[in-house]
């Protein structure tokens, strides 16, 4: 009994431990994607240390019909899956404003949203970094029509 708890502790513990990472103290580029119409945001992380990091997007919108823009700021966990292959997971939230007017109708509105993330990374050689993440969102505000959302987005930003 005594080995088999020995064996099991020493397996968790592996399985929790971590390998040398490759997060950057700064990454800025763009996170391409559905995003509920804006297409793609500005991306900026910051990381906290080897193992954690902030992300902060910025996606606007701006047309005949619709002006509109969303601030989102993500805390994420990163977990080293081989080299320069990573896979992370945060939670965060945001704010949002849009307004449109089409055929006579106009609307607008101020919202509040809490979002998860859950994505992949490569960092290459060179100072680059691609990613692929979906984002559940779920928005606070009497204005909106549909109450949550699903981004699934290609990131690739500059690391330094």
């Amino acid at each position: 009994m005594k080995k088999l708890f020995v064996t099991a502790f020493m397996l968790v513990g592996l399985a929790f431990s971590s390998q040398a990472q490759d997060i950057s103290k700064n990454a800025l580029g763009l996170r391409l994607g559905d995003n509920d119409g804006f297409g793609g945001e500005i991306s900026y992380q910051r990381g906290l240390s080897k193992k954690n990091r902030l992300e902060f997007d910025l996606g606007w919108r701006n047309n005949n019909n619709a002006d509109a823009f969303k601030i989102v700021g993500l805390y994420q966990w990163v977990w080293n899956i081989d080299g320069g292959f990573n896979w992370y997971a945060g939670v965060g939230g945001g704010l949002g404003n849009y307004s449109y007017k089409f055929a006579g109708v106009k609307d607008s509105s101020t919202y509040a949203l809490a979002a998860g993330d859950l994505g992949i990374e490569y960092n290459f050689d060179v100072p680059i970094q691609i990613s692929l993440d979906i984002r559940p969102e779920f928005y606070f505000s009497d204005g909106l029509a549909d109450d949550s959302g699903t981004d699934i987005a290609l990131g690739i930003r500059y690391r330094f």
